[in-house]
């Protein structure tokens, strides 16, 4: 047995994943243990928990690979100051003492932290216990575990992989070959010239945070008009035929301070950067939907370009732009590939698991069984399309599919018993219902258009909820967009939610017919299922748009008709595809709402004490963990000491 720790660290959404002789055992962000969203910290928690989940202590190792170069890093950020200089010397005193500290003696750092994770608090014991550790440290290169995560677990025997995020250690996106378990990168865009930190930037003028709002510039997007097209592509990046951008720096901060743009950008489009938490005006959504734009059409560009280059038929991706899934839509719908496979943990959470696997399939040289080679999986535009059963339940009418992801739920999870347990504790009065018929009870509240928050099986991997954490409602409701936005997640309006559907369905309700386990594709519902717009609301324009009821699943419908959409099937998730199906033998509708189980600044919720604590501090009408069912109605006061709104920053 051949037991491998990979981590990632130290920028944002750390996280550790355990891989033993190939196969992935355990995979978690640190952020939902220590509740500090994209905690960047070393993951002792995270490490931790994928040591408890295989019965490992932290000795018995054989190897641990980091999930970048540190020294590669710190070489761009030194020669990046020098070339500015002396602008950005205050970026450069700030980010310094840290290196010096810390980062440059990362093998000693990854020992220490490592034993603390395997139970030893004391630093000055778990220093010296660290130094003891036989295992062997590596390190990997940022986008090739980006290439790995993307092809190792996907189910294709061989592919193209396309990877772009910000920047790591100097590239900022490439591109590849996987064959078998082999894989090569051939080509890579490089710092300061970056997708992802344009996309960014745009993001920090419309007033979100970086690395935490882009999916907000995304969800805004469709209110706006692509007025600024033009301008971006005159003034800030040149778009090349290959998908390449050469960026003016002209008009960007990034390089050499703490600011992502400077004056020269507020410029082009008439004023400062909008404060967050102020009011969004048409000037934002019409920037969301320019640089939403200009991202679209850029990947669509870097996936024929790496089609070109490889003539693979199908494609993986990963990297934090990969999570656009509205890109992603396009890609599949307009792109050259019969396939597409995306990293659901896409960001650098997702660098954990490349190289694990990396070091197993690269380093050591194992061989790698995919799916499409063990008749596990099939698809494509190529391959007949799914035959429609009159019953939902019956699954024959499927192709087979697998991947090496296990449907994402990697994380903890906890028994009926483990759950009565806590719930006893508290004197908290709960009902405790059979597995037989848990879905039909929960199916029952749905179609009363109840919110009910769903605590069940391994938590999920990556930053999308999929049914084991998530907040679950009726996508037929039309107040229920509103409802969860204002009174469960406290977050902004404009916001879309997105539907699970039954596999076997979606093609009915959506312009799809294809997998989406991980919600990492956008597409329309279909025309039999819209809602006709009368001249007058036509005429509506910007955030008016967002009241009116679109489709006969208004829930989930978005302005401009699409939906981030998770197709369920039931070999991977059979609670939640019994929960849905059984929602729609009640009401004919395969489709409920899903989003993930937190409020606006907090992390995914992890352990039944966190999922009770955000039922009470929210609205929602139902909590169930695993078989036992908690009415918001039955339960005790719920009195805390400090305002839990200014627990979670900005997101």
């Amino acid at each position: 047995m051949t037991s491998i720790l990979g981590i990632s660290a130290f920028y944002h959404d750390s996280a550790a994943c355990l891989v033993i002789d190939g196969e992935i055992i355990a995979a978690a962000q640190e952020e939902r243990f220590t509740r500090i969203k994209h905690d960047h910290n070393f993951p002792v928690y995270a490490a931790r928990y994928c040591l408890r989940e295989a019965g490992l202590g932290a000795e018995q190792l054989d190897y641990v690979a980091f999930y970048d170069k540190p020294l590669l890093k710190f070489d761009r950020l030194l020669e990046t100051y020098l070339d500015y200089a002396p602008a950005g010397f205050s970026s450069f005193l700030k980010a310094m003492p840290l290196w010096m500290k810390e980062k440059l003696w990362m093998p000693d750092l990854i020992r220490t932290e490592l034993a603390k994770a395997g139970g030893i608090d004391d630093p000055r014991r778990a220093k010296k216990a660290g130094k003891k550790f036989a295992w062997k440290l590596l390190f990997g290169d940022h986008h090739e575990s980006h290439a790995a995560s993307a092809f190792y677990p996907s189910p294709f025997e061989e592919a193209a992989i396309l990877t772009v995020d910000g920047v790591g250690e100097w590239a900022t996106s490439s591109i590849g070959i996987g064959r078998g378990h082999e894989i090569t990168l051939l080509k890579e865009l490089r710092f300061p010239d970056s997708l992802g930190l344009l996309y960014s930037a745009f993001t920090y003028y419309t007033g979100f945070k970086v690395n935490s709002g882009e999916y907000k510039v995304m969800g805004l997007a469709p209110y706006g008009e692509p007025k600024y097209v033009q301008p971006i592509k005159d003034k800030l990046a040149e778009v090349r035929d290959d998908g390449s951008i050469r960026m003016n720096h002209e008009y960007f901060s990034y390089s050499q301070g703490l600011r992502m743009t400077n004056r020269a950008f507020d410029s082009i489009f008439d004023g400062r950067p909008r404060k967050p938490e102020a009011l969004i005006t048409q000037r934002e959504m019409d920037l969301a939907r320019s640089i939403q734009a200009i991202t679209e059409e850029v990947m669509l560009k870097m996936a024929r370009y790496v089609h070109r280059e490889t003539g693979m038929k199908r494609l993986c991706m990963a990297g934090g732009v990969a999570l656009n899934c509205v890109a992603n839509g396009r890609i599949l719908r307009e792109g050259p590939f019969q396939d597409i496979w995306i990293q659901p943990a896409a960001g650098d959470a997702g660098g954990s698991l490349g190289i694990a696997l990396a070091i197993w399939h690269r380093y050591l040289g194992k061989e790698r069984r995919s799916a499409e080679k063990s008749g596990t999986w099939q698809g494509g535009r190529g391959v007949p399309p799914v035959i429609h059963a009159q019953d939902a339940r019956a699954t024959n009418g499927l192709h087979p599919y697998a991947d090496g992801m296990k449907g994402a739920y990697l994380g903890p999870r906890n028994s009926v018993e483990e759950i009565e347990q806590f719930l006893q504790s508290r004197n908290l009065p709960y009902q405790k219902h059979s597995r037989a018929e848990l879905a039909e009870v929960v199916a029952e509240h749905l179609a009363n258009e109840k919110v009910i928050g769903l605590h069940q099986g391994r938590m999920e991997f990556g930053p999308r909820a999929l049914g084991a954490r998530s907040i679950i409602g009726d996508a037929r409701s039309p107040a229920m967009q509103s409802l969860m936005n204002l009174k469960i997640k406290y977050r902004e309006s404009f916001r879309p939610f997105a539907p699970s559907v039954l596999r076997e369905n979606v093609a009915d309700w959506f312009e799809l017919n294809y997998d989406s386990p991980y919600m990492m594709l956008v597409a329309d519902v279909v025309e039999s299922r819209r809602r006709q717009m009368s001249d007058e609301e036509k005429k509506l324009w910007g955030i008016e748009k967002l009241n009116l009821s679109r489709s006969e699943i208004p829930a989930v419908t978005h302005v401009d008709y699409s939906a981030r959409i998770q197709t369920v099937r039931r070999e991977t998730n059979p609670l939640y595809w019994e929960i849905i199906d059984a929602f729609r033998r009640r009401t004919g509708c395969p489709v409920i709402v899903n989003t993930s189980f937190n409020v606006r600044g907090e992390p995914i919720v992890c352990t039944p004490e966190d999922s009770y604590r955000c039922f009470m501090r929210t609205e929602m009408d139902f909590l169930v963990l695993e078989t036992c069912v908690l009415d918001k109605r039955d339960q005790p006061k719920f009195e805390e000491k400090t305002d839990w709104q200014s627990e979670f920053g900005l997101d």
